[in-house]
């Protein structure tokens, strides 16, 4: 997986986070770039730990399924993606359950749930031999970056750009999904 794959791959992970993140900025009264790093960190702590966790548990069973493996890869992709799709044309309003705290309770359970997608991948990265510890620490830093964009941006634009986030990151991860899959199928080179 190249560096473009990667990055492409760590911005589709990190809307979720992204979004998640911009409901945070609503929710808190006075943004300090604290908030924006303690946001960063969780988000981006866990989306690099989630797909680490997939990978070795993909890597036990990888020879197994070899043959059949980009299907794997795709199949996943596609699924978070078109979830992320879905949840992004619902309409529903997921900033109303945003609560304005940063405690420890709050950020773990915000932490867990947008980053669950990431384990997937994890599975995925070792369908396709990836560098985990590269691809790891990309997500990771991209998450963070784009979580604490995102408080920042929740302060000053508000909700009116969490749908389109969703919508993208859906978007990017299904066509990761596509390229690994005709990679493999040989149509492309």
């Amino acid at each position: 997986m190249g560096i473009l794959e990667l990055a492409v791959l760590a911005v589709g992970l990190s809307m979720d986070a992204f979004a998640v993140s911009i409901c945070k900025g609503l929710a808190l009264k006075k943004i300090r770039v604290r908030h924006m790093a303690v946001v960063g960190a969780w988000f981006g702590g866990f989306q690099a730990l989630m797909p680490l966790i997939g990978y070795f548990l993909g890597s036990m069973f990888a020879d197994s399924i070899r043959a059949f493996d980009h299907w794997v890869a795709f199949g996943l992709l596609a699924l978070i993606g078109g979830n992320m799709i879905r949840e992004a044309l619902s309409g529903e309003e997921a900033c109303e359950d945003c609560d304005n705290a940063l405690g420890f309770k709050t950020m773990l359970v915000m932490a867990i749930a947008t980053s669950i997608d990431a384990l997937a991948v994890g599975i995925s990265l070792a369908m396709v031999s990836a560098n985990i510890w590269v691809s790891v620490v990309f997500i990771g830093v991209v998450t963070f970056l784009l979580s604490g964009l995102g408080v920042k941006l929740g302060s000053v634009f508000g909700a009116k750009y969490k749908s389109k986030a969703e919508l993208a990151g859906g978007v990017i991860l299904i066509l990761l999904g596509l390229k690994i899959l005709l990679e493999h199928l040989g149509v492309l080179g």
